[in-house]
This record gives structure tokens, sequence and C-alpha cells, in this order.
């Protein structure tokens, strides 16, 4: 009996370790998720900004001068996509989701795709279902990393571009919804969407003071551009983050709930076990003492 309750004490601390753990995690999980739903919020003025300067590019430039597909057009060539994923487990299926749901669109398009992966899981994934990887991307750990990396990720993805290797931009992640909750979403980045263009020249300027765009329209129509791209990816990555910490929440509270059922169980079977042996013993010392009144008499 000694080496089965042994054995019961040592699982039950090792649960009651591992209960710790996920609470810790459970806790870095949930100040994760509010500090990167602010910062997508923080986003949403500068970006109501820019796309009033775009809005007023667009309008100057006129309809030659929007940068968009031609009607009809599609273009066979190759594709760039930018899949964000995570680096850590214990996210439930946030990996497997954006990487299916990257790996059926981009299957729908026309032209061979090569991807970039923000994640070493994600990119495992999408690597063994015989995509062209071009590059493995760290993910970033706080809000104040997002901006180096979507930095890295302009620059990668304009050098390529650049060459002339793809004309097309896709970005893939996964957008928070209510509770735990997300779901995969994609964007074109880039050739920008003529019917977005024609919403924003439409908008009209909030102020009684017209809008003037300096030193050429061109340049700024370019600058503005990069802006919007910077937006795109900051938010996207933004919103990915969120969504592997509420997987990874969802996760922690899950398997906060087995442990609780563990340790009941083991507790209930220790102290069934200690009562047992207990009883076993109080009936050695009743068997003992009949036995020695019998003997006297």
């Amino acid at each position: 009996m000694s080496d089965s309750t042994a054995s019961l004490r040592r699982k039950i601390a090792g649960a009651g370790d591992l209960q710790s753990v996920v609470g810790t995690m459970k806790a870095v999980a949930a100040s994760s998720i509010g500090q990167y739903e602010k910062s997508v919020l923080a986003l949403s003025d500068y970006y109501r900004a820019v796309e009033l300067g775009l809005g007023v590019c667009f309008r100057e430039s006129g309809p030659a001068g929007l940068m968009a597909e031609r009607p009809g057009h599609s273009d066979p060539g190759a594709i760039g996509a930018i899949v964000f994923g995570s680096d850590q487990g214990l996210v439930g299926q946030f990996n497997e989701v954006v990487a299916d749901y990257a790996i059926h669109t981009l299957a729908a398009l026309p032209g061979k795709p090569e991807v970039w992966a923000v994640g070493e899981r994600v990119h495992a994934r999408l690597a063994d279902a015989g995509l062209p990887m071009m590059g493995l991307f760290t993910v970033p750990n706080s809000v104040k990393a997002i901006t180096p990396l979507v930095g890295q990720i302009q620059i990668e993805s304009e050098a390529h571009r650049a060459k002339g290797e793809y004309g097309r931009v896709y970005v893939f992640h996964n957008r928070p919804q209510s509770g735990a909750l997300y779901e995969p979403v994609s964007q074109r980045l880039l050739p920008l969407d003529a019917q977005w263009q024609q919403g924003l020249a439409k908008v009209r300027w909030p102020t009684g003071n017209l809008p003037e765009v300096m030193q050429g329209g061109t340049a700024t129509l370019r600058a503005l551009i990069r802006e919007y791209l910077f937006i795109s990816l900051f938010r996207a990555c933004a919103e990915s983050l969120a969504s592997e910490n509420a997987s990874r929440l969802a996760a922690m509270q899950r398997a906060e709930k087995n442990i609780d059922e563990l340790l009941e169980d083991l507790n209930r079977t220790f102290h069934r076990l200690r009562q047992s042996g207990i009883d076993e013993e109080l009936f050695d010392v009743v068997s003992g003492f009949e036995a020695l009144s019998v003997a006297e008499k």
C-alpha cells in the first residue's frame, strides 16, 4: 500500500506543478490579447488619414492614374503570399486553420505562389503541402517588435517585386472573433483593387478646407501606398497575434479543466487507498486483541 500511496503523491504533486504552469500561461495569454487588440484599434485613426490622402490622390490623378488591374486581365505569373502563424505550440488548430486556408486559396488562383511564412510551425505545414517557401520570419513577441518585422517583410517582398518575379501579393492570417474564436482571412495587397480606389476617390473631405497634393501627385501617391501596405501588414500581424493568444487561452482553459478533473480523481483514489490502509491496520489490531484475549482465557 505504501508504494501505491507514494506513487499517487508524486502524481498529485506533478499535476499541481503543471496546474501552476498552465495558470501562468493562461494569465500571460489573457494579458497579451489586450495589447494586440489595442494596437489594432490605435491604427484606425491613422488608417483613416491615409485613406483620405489616397482618395485625394486618386481624384486628382483620374481614371488613368489608378493603379489597378485591367478588366478581364488575369496575370498568370507568380503570386507573392505572406502567411502569419506561430513559433510556439499549445495553440490548438491555429496554424492548421490558416495554413489550410492559404493552401486552398492559392490553389484556386492562377499562377505559381511564392510564400513567406511568419512562424516556424506554419512554415513547416506549408512546406509539407509542397508550396515553394521563399523565407521564414520570426513571430514578434510584443507590439514593439511588429514594426521591425513589417519592415523586413516589405524590404524582402519589394526586392522580389522589383525583379519582376511577381505582380500580385496576398496576405493570410487569423482574425479574432468574439470570445476565443478566430477565422482565417486573406487580403490582396497588390495590385490595388480598382473598385476600392474608386470608392476612396468618391469620399468627401471631412472639413471645409480643400486638400492639395504637394511635391507632385506621383511621389505622394507612392508614399501613401507604402503607408497603406505598412498598415495592412501591421494590422494582419497584430490580429494574428491576438488570435494566437486567444487560441492559447482556450487551450489553457481546457488543460486547466482536465487537470482539475485529474487532481480530483487522484485525490479521491489516494484517500480511498489511505482509508483502506487505516481500516486494515485497525482490523489487524482488533484481530490481535481478540487472539490475545482467547489465549489468556
